[in-house]
């Protein structure tokens, strides 16, 4: 078994490999003067079970070509077998069509991901389930809720506690975290009234009194979370935590969680934190290195995946 870092999360995959007890692949990941990327493999793979690991965040384009580029460079050192181990996959929120003349763009980088030469995916919290469908190979869909829910337990101890799901569609996992860590479930139902004006938000659940906790897969512009943070506060909330899988954080997301009555906003590390983020005092970093490194070592010795959720 070998493992090959990218440039997107070098550190997530360091700590992979130290969890396995194994040197990551030497590999050249480059760019010539125009951007065009380059990669060479410096070590043997032939007969090799390879896993590339690369999160398709920003520049969501270009790691996404240094993904496609490494593994058509493994295929063709005739690497046994290449999992593709996307900790956070870009393009997941376009997994339907949103109007007419609109692109299913995560589809397409499925096939992208198959036709370069994956066997597998390896992936954490899809946007959609039905996205795990979209791979014509096999594909795992791990969950960071376990790990989320020992933290909820440590840092934020009580049994008057609310799940909150900050939209309808988030609903499902907000009551799987609900469960188990046996606390009461709100939903917000945001609607706009029009383009450009803010949204009108309706709490259904009793939250007054309350911690309460907003539960969702990705933050990107936060605009959402720190809007429903706002929203529970006015209802009577005594404090607000947030905890997100991928922490996207894009444009003037960092200052606006900064700036809001979020106590604690908690991401993994599914995307390498900025130097904003690292220095923003609300938000915390939890890590998914051992949940990863537990799968591959799995996958590679063909045993039970699932079994790690029992």
């Amino acid at each position: 078994m070998k493992i090959l870092s990218c440039n997107s999360n070098i550190p997530l995959s360091e700590a992979i490999a130290a969890y396995l007890n194994l040197p990551l692949t030497k590999a050249s990941v480059r760019r010539f003067s125009d951007m065009e990327i380059f990669v060479e493999i410096q070590e043997n793979v032939r007969g090799e079970d390879v896993f590339v690991v690369q999160s398709t965040s920003f520049p969501a384009n270009d790691n996404l070509m240094e993904l496609l580029v490494t593994m058509d460079a493994l295929r063709r050192g005739s690497a046994q077998r290449i999992t593709a181990v996307i900790p956070y996959f870009g393009y997941a929120r376009q997994d339907r069509k949103s109007g007419p003349r609109t692109p299913i763009s995560a589809k397409l980088v499925a096939n992208l991901i198959t036709e370069a030469g994956a066997d597998r995916v390896l992936t954490v919290d899809l946007h959609a389930g039905q996205i795990q469908g979209f791979f014509d190979i096999p594909t795992d869909n791990l969950f960071a809720g376990p790990g989320l829910c020992n933290d909820i337990m440590e840092k934020i101890p009580g049994d008057n506690l609310v799940i909150v799901s900050p939209d309808v569609g988030g609903v499902v996992r907000a009551r799987g975290l609900a469960k188990r860590v046996n606390a009461d479930l709100a939903i917000i139902d945001k609607r706009r009234e029009k383009a450009g004006v803010s949204e009108v938000m309706n709490i259904i659940g009793d939250v007054d009194g309350r911690p309460c906790i907003l539960v969702d897969d990705i933050v990107d512009s936060a605009g959402t979370l720190c809007n429903a943070a706002q929203a529970l506060m006015d209802q009577g909330a005594t404090e607000v935590h947030a905890y997100v899988t991928h922490g996207v954080l894009s444009g003037g997301a960092v200052a606006r969680v900064g700036a809001s009555p979020i106590k604690r906003l908690v991401i993994t590390d599914s995307i390498q934190a900025t130097e904003a983020v690292r220095v923003t005092k609300n938000i915390e970093q939890l890590t998914i290195a051992p949940l990863m490194a537990e799968a591959i070592s799995r996958i590679s010795n063909e045993t039970s995946v699932s079994s790690l959720f029992d």
